[in-house]
């Protein structure tokens, strides 16, 4: 089995004072970094450094009394959530309350061949009582999606998120594999529509890489950086860097926030790139090219003689957009779409 990960480069470490010091680093970060030490003082992760039961009856006492969406997969998938030889998942996806949840994994901890388990991207007002006010990162004004993922020993593919993200390790180990934005073409992505999570991945077991099949992912690790985060570390992951997660010890717990400079009522570009794949792909080449050249008019270079002949107050949607602007052209979008 080649292992890919001991000949990275390691991502850099930062010290990090206080919050003011964590809120500027953040607002001109453009590459990731990690902050040891973060996050050592919240109760869960004194929980967890106790024992890992500790750590689950402690999340059982904060959880609200319902259900919680959870992958369970193959005990022979070495804790990889990911295709089968078909393409369908090879876990399935079911719904218990949280105590239930963590019994079955008391039962079984320890054991060799357990299937993984894991609880991703919970929402943590939603799904809990007091687990934020008592462990959460002061962030500043940044309006933050604040997210636990739980689980057993799990191995999650390369995947990308919109938003900026700050990972922060509350239980367990994980090991963080990072590529710069432009490296998606040598991580051989798989499909944008049948995907483990609602994200395109890469279809490279990091594990046992094949290199035959994919020759470009040796260009793809000589820009990748790794970092193993023990509990109480955090990991700043900027918009759109490729990484691969994965949960080492026998129970994972990760806090992470997410949020994004521009607002939230501005569209989702992965919509507009799957439309685009629908509407401009398979058009002759002559047309392709015509809208390449729209797109860079009206989207990408965006200059002044795109308006400078209408009115102000006539722009529309051509003017910078507004929440009502916005509205309109969703609004538009539905329509058109549902003929």
């Amino acid at each position: 089995m080649a292992d890919i990960f001991s000949g990275l480069m390691q991502i850099p470490e930062v010290t990090v004072p206080d919050a003011t010091a964590l809120d500027a680093l953040l607002k001109v970060a453009e590459k990731p970094f990690v902050v040891r030490g973060l996050v050592s003082d919240w109760p869960l992760v004194q929980a967890g450094r106790r024992s890992f039961r500790e750590a689950r009856e402690y999340l059982v006492r904060h959880c609200r009394d319902t259900g919680f969406v959870v992958s369970v997969g193959d005990p022979k998938s070495d804790g990889r959530l990911f295709y089968n030889s078909d393409m369908a998942m090879n876990f399935r996806m079911m719904k218990a309350k949280l105590p239930e949840i963590f019994a079955q994994i008391d039962a079984v901890e320890g054991r060799p061949d357990i299937p993984p388990v894991y609880l991703a991207s919970i929402d943590v007002h939603q799904f809990f009582n007091g687990l934020h006010e008592e462990n959460h990162v002061d962030l500043g004004d940044r309006q933050c999606m604040a997210s636990i993922w739980m689980g057993t020993q799990t191995r999650i593919a390369a995947h990308n998120d919109f938003p900026d993200n700050l990972a922060c390790v509350a239980v367990g180990r994980r090991r963080f594999t990072l590529f710069p934005r432009e490296q998606f073409r040598n991580l051989y992505l798989g499909p944008v529509d049948n995907t483990p999570a609602g994200r395109a991945v890469s279809m490279v077991d990091f594990h046992a890489p094949d290199f035959e099949r994919f020759p470009r992912f040796r260009e793809a690790l000589d820009h990748a950086q790794t970092a193993e985060l023990e509990a109480g570390d955090a990991l700043f992951i900027p918009a759109m860097w490729w990484h691969h997660v994965e949960g080492l010890e026998a129970f994972n717990v990760l806090v992470n926030y997410w949020w994004r400079d521009t607002p939230r009522w501005l569209g989702q570009p992965q919509d507009a790139l799957n439309l685009a794949m629908m509407a401009i792909r398979d058009l002759p080449e002559d047309e392709r090219q015509h809208w390449r050249d729209m797109f860079d008019y009206y989207v990408f270079t965006n200059g002044p003689e795109v308006v400078n002949h209408i009115p102000a107050e006539a722009r529309s949607v051509l003017a910078p957009l507004t929440p009502e602007s916005a509205a309109r052209i969703r609004g538009f979008l539905l329509r058109q779409l549902s003929q």
